[in-house]
């Protein structure tokens, strides 16, 4: 059974109180918060076997390797990869992303073309222009709608040819929108294009399978999903994997070096330069286990009534608008009271110790399309609760009335 209270006992930074008041932490799409058995994989990797990965002979660094590389498997199931050595361990979504476009500098040419849609966060869009930049193709957009999906007809007419690499996040973070993209990977594949998904915002909702999705390469951040902060994966294809060249050069990612010629060593190291995040890739594998020993259907569930009783009663609230209101979407909330500014709103919510997101959140094409400077974010996981809502109701309405 899904017992919240039970759960909260899991994350310790529940209990603090902000100004006095009891913590609301309504921005989970930003960072979630870290369960207590997480925090003790880190003090547990810095306490008894801290050590350098993949290069010693001694005790230390040889189980260092295996918590690390068990780490890569654990998360290779969850996302049911082939292999293990599909999974490249990163800082994070945008790195993973930024690891991509430059290996996809290789093979571009002027003309060709790349489709992003009109959801995306900055790091999605950005490491486009900049590979559009260097290589002469051109950037095409899928444009929304107003209820913040969007319009597959017209995806559907930008594909053609000269389409050689797609790229959609698999949930809007400014909006909760959850897109098609099996609809969108199958389409691009018909053009032999390639497919990347930005799945930072999807994960800590859904379980994607990377097989079933038939995806060229999908991406994740940890901190998203009850981890640490700077690790994350970027899932490739094998066969795309073996094509792109490496992003960094340094240590662990060589096979042979001399000054005449490096050759590369196999994946996943290829792309792993360097000393990774050691300690917040064995936590990340903790994480997982976590989220897992809760189920994602128990955790989707249960965070869908938050989003319906927390739509049902801002709603109530008037002069306010949501924006994004698709029916396929995550618990995020983004809305906007009358002409308020979004940040004076957030200033308040903090002071009675709700805390929220406020301002374009990393996706001002977005906030351009609704013609606004950006919106109050309020997010939810599965620790938070319907008595934390009716709490953040009331701080609204709190600094609607002071701010009118």
């Amino acid at each position: 059974m899904f017992n919240v209270d039970k759960i909260r006992e899991d994350f310790p930074i529940l209990k603090r109180t902000i100004h006095g008041k009891p913590l609301v932490y309504f921005d989970n799409a930003a960072t979630s918060q870290t369960p207590q058995i997480v925090i003790d994989a880190i003090v547990d990797y810095y306490s008894n076997y801290n050590a350098n990965i993949h290069r010693g002979v001694h005790t230390l660094s040889q189980e260092a390797t295996d918590k690390y590389e068990e780490a890569r498997i654990k998360i290779q199931k969850h996302f049911n990869a082939k292999e293990a050595y599909e999974i490249i361990l990163t800082s994070g979504t945008t790195d993973s992303i930024n690891m991509v476009a430059s290996g996809f500098a290789s093979f571009l040419n002027k003309g060709d073309e790349i489709i992003v849609s009109a959801l995306e966060h900055h790091s999605n869009i950005v490491p486009w222009q900049m590979l559009c930049e260097k290589t002469g193709a051109i950037l095409k957009v899928i444009p929304m709608n107003e209820d913040g999906s969007l319009q597959m007809n017209e995806y559907h007419h930008l594909l053609n040819e000269n389409t050689k690499l797609v790229f959609c996040n698999h949930v809007s973070n400014a909006l909760g929108t959850v897109n098609p993209i099996k609809e969108i990977i199958d389409a691009a594949h018909k053009v032999n294009a390639a497919v990347l998904i930005d799945g930072a915002q999807a994960t800590p909702h859904i379980k994607p399978d990377v097989q079933k999705l038939d995806v060229d390469f999908y991406v994740a951040s940890a901190h998203k999903l009850c981890g640490p902060t700077g690790v994350g994966l970027l899932y490739g294809k094998q066969e795309w994997l073996e094509k792109l060249p490496p992003y960094q050069g340094g240590g662990e990612m060589i096979e042979t070096v001399t000054f005449e010629k490096t050759t590369y060593a196999g994946l996943p190291h290829k792309f792993e330069a360097g000393t990774p995040n050691i300690c917040g890739g064995i936590a990340f594998g903790t994480a997982i286990d976590y989220l897992n020993t809760i189920g994602f259907n128990a955790i989707a569930k249960y965070e869908n009534e938050l989003l319906v009783y927390g739509t049902q009663e801002l709603l109530k609230i008037e002069g306010l608008k949501i924006y994004g209101t698709t029916k396929e979407k995550t618990s995020v909330i983004s809305f906007n009271i009358d002409e308020i500014h979004p940040y004076d709103i957030g200033a308040i919510l903090d002071k009675l110790g709700i805390a929220v997101r406020t301002g374009h959140h990393c996706a001002q094409p977005i906030m351009n399309f609704y013609k606004i400077p950006g919106t109050v974010r309020a997010s939810f996981s599965f620790y938070n609760t319907k008595e934390e809502i009716d709490l953040f109701i009331e701080a609204l309405k709190r600094a609607k009335k002071m701010l009118a």
